[in-house]
């Protein structure tokens, strides 16, 4: 279908286990991410330097930082919410640093405590920090598709949120479908908006599967020129502050579809798949990923004996 590849950022050891309710033990995460590199991921989002009184899922982030086997040529992430936690994250050695902020008012004061203009404001702080350092940055628009309090946010207010990302100095954007509520046809559009202000190796899609069409919002974005797409292993994860929202899309259906559609990806779908098969082990229940269950479709079947 096409030559260009797929990048597929894995985000399931952070956005994927930070609402999990079971305490996943430290050497666990650290095998998971050191198999994700193997696996063959160029950016693993590994966990989050935020409070651990907010989130304390991850309150290893540094044990975690430390213990993992960097894969040359993998960058890995963690998730940055001021100050104090960017200067965690360069003592950790993080490659790159994620800020968030919704477009949406009303979910930014229930997930962050202050206005979208606050988080943005908290963000000229925090690259004032990592100035000098070597550290790669990258911003997300929460809500960019929808809010679950507010509705439809105006294509325009994302883009000025944007705009305000870039002037900051901030490289990467990433447009989050927090709640699942995007279609194909917004997504298009707006990720054609989008690619007029951003290269497209610097633009990332993150959509959630909370509705049924986040692999049909991937294909969207991607014949509109997006070309990096977040996604968690077994489709893990949730925003707990979006009333109704499930998992991420999931990596190995992502994959999967990818590779049946001839676009290549660099990643082994056969060690995803086992991979995910064990995630019911490591968080105490089902996951929603699909390809796991049913196999590929090159997976074929003997044929049943007649009766």
């Amino acid at each position: 279908m096409s030559d260009a590849t797929m990048l597929v950022q894995e985000v399931a050891p952070r956005d994927g286990l930070q609402i999990e309710a079971a305490w996943v033990e430290t050497a666990d995460k650290i095998a998971l991410v050191d198999a994700l590199s193997d696996a063959g991921f160029s950016r693993i989002e590994v966990s989050s330097f935020v409070s651990p009184k907010a989130v304390p899922a991850l309150r290893d982030a540094a044990e975690l930082f430390a213990g993992i086997r960097r894969r040359p040529g993998t960058v890995y992430v963690a998730l940055v919410p001021n100050p104090k936690g960017a200067e965690r994250a360069l003592a950790a050695r993080v490659d790159e640093i994620n800020l968030v902020a919704s477009v949406s008012e009303t979910h930014n004061r229930a997930n962050m405590g202050m206005s979208p203009d606050d988080s943005i404001a908290g963000f000229a702080r925090i690259m004032e920090t990592v100035t000098g350092a070597s550290v790669l940055t990258n911003a997300t628009v929460a809500t960019a598709f929808g809010c679950p309090f507010e509705g439809d946010q105006p294509v325009d207010k994302v883009i000025a949120q944007v705009e305000r990302y870039r002037s900051l100095g901030i490289t990467g954007v990433t447009l989050a479908d927090t709640t699942g509520m995007a279609n194909p046809r917004q997504v298009e559009r707006l990720v054609a908006r989008v690619l007029a202000i951003v290269p497209a190796e610097h633009l990332t899609l993150h959509f959630h599967n909370t509705r049924g069409v986040g692999l049909a919002n991937v294909l969207a974005a991607w014949q509109a020129g997006a070309r990096r797409f977040d996604a968690a292993l077994g489709g893990l994860g949730g925003c707990p502050f979006a009333p109704g929202a499930t998992g991420n899309i999931c990596t190995e259906d992502l994959v999967s579809m990818a590779h049946e559609m001839g676009i290549r990806t660099g990643l082994d779908l056969p060690a995803l798949i086992a991979l995910s098969r064990d995630l019911p082990r490591l968080v105490g229940h089902e996951v929603p990923g699909q390809v796991a269950k049913a196999g590929r479709p090159c997976d074929l079947h003997p044929v049943p004996r007649a009766a």
